[in-house]
């Protein structure tokens, strides 16, 4: 073990036979934006050896203010974040091994990024996907650290499946659309971004060297503009919670993948298939012939028809931008991409 992590080894709690889990150990980074990059960027300077990071965007100039991995030649060339954050982590520690999966996370390939990841931190910007992490978790045992921001505000919890709450049994239903503000109707600052970031890493650390005794096991809820901390102390799981305690997985069991999404902040809709496809990039763009500006690379394929910006990646997903319509994104989405 190099001098890299002396300082880590001299902290008590981790010591070397810590630090030698944190090298042995898989994370899986649920998103990598705001929070997702500051948890890469964390875990990676820690020593954590392996990370998958699965992210179904790419680095657009809005987010160089909070998401600390990218650069803007990241924007400027619309790098999928999952690839941007390996390349980066690369430059900051080449001793991690970086899987990047340019994806959306859902019912039918939620099982296999998890299943083989000692923890998973949650850097979702969505409840959908939330609940969908959750019914995975407690399906395999695996501990998940849930996290959101908005605006100052932030809250996490970890939850061990079988130990502690789970996600439903403190939220039984996703919020109703419209009910809690959102980065486009709030904003973010980052200060509370790294605040909660740091108290997800924090306990991911905890978990992988073994010192249970140090979890916060409460619901954490911070303002970070109007110096309010809370913490709420949790009991156990409740017997009748639907996912942990009926061991009903309705949003891991649901019959078909969420097939449009309006995206949080970005005047922008994403459109995905309902079944899996692979798209050839470069046939694709050759056939856009007659629409100036096309753009593509290895990752996607970008231009812009009617003041509406589309992104179109291999495997059949679309970012449309200019509209939070869904009909008129499924409109355009059937236009030049196909049903």
């Amino acid at each position: 073990m190099n001098e890299r992590y002396s300082r880590q080894i001299l902290f008590a709690e981790i010591g070397r036979a810590g630090q030698e889990r944190l090298l042995d150990a898989r994370v899986l980074l649920v998103g990598c934006g705001a929070l997702g990059a500051s948890h890469a960027e964390m875990l990676a300077r820690a020593g954590v050896g392996r990370l998958r990071i699965v992210d179904r965007d790419f680095v657009e100039f809005t987010n160089l203010q909070r998401q600390t991995l990218f650069k803007e030649s990241d924007a400027a060339e619309r790098i999928p974040k999952a690839i941007a954050a390996k390349r980066r982590i690369a430059e900051i520690n080449s001793g991690v091994e970086v899987e990047a999966v340019v994806a959306d996370i859902n019912n039918s390939n939620v099982e296999s990024l998890i299943e083989d990841c000692d923890i998973v931190l949650d850097g979702t910007d969505n409840f959908q996907i939330r609940y969908l992490v959750n019914d995975a978790c407690v399906k395999f045992g695996t501990t998940w650290i849930y996290g959101a921001a908005v605006s100052s505000y932030g809250t996490t919890m970890t939850v061990i499946p079988g130990e502690t709450p789970c996600l439903r049994c403190i939220f039984d239903e996703i919020p109703d659309a419209g009910s809690s503000p959102t980065c486009d109707t709030a904003g973010v600052i980052m200060p509370i971004i790294s605040s909660i970031a740091s108290v997800q890493v924090a306990e991911a650390i905890k978990l992988i060297v073994g010192d249970l005794d140090s979890l916060h096991r409460s619901l954490i809820q911070i303002d970070i503009w109007r110096n309010d901390w809370r913490k709420i102390k949790l009991a156990g799981p409740e017997p009748d919670c639907k996912t942990c305690g009926q061991h009903r997985y309705e949003f891991l069991d649901a019959d078909a993948v969420e097939f449009s999404a309006v995206l949080c902040g970005r005047d922008a809709v994403q459109i995905a298939p309902g079944r899996p496809v692979t798209i050839d990039l470069s046939g694709f763009a050759a056939k856009l012939s007659n629409i100036s500006g096309v753009k593509w690379n290895e990752y996607l394929v970008r231009f812009t028809v009617n003041g509406n910006e589309i992104t179109l990646f291999a495997d059949g997903r679309a970012i449309i931008k200019g509209t939070d319509n869904v009909g008129e994104a499924r409109s355009l989405y059937a236009r030049y991409v196909g049903t």
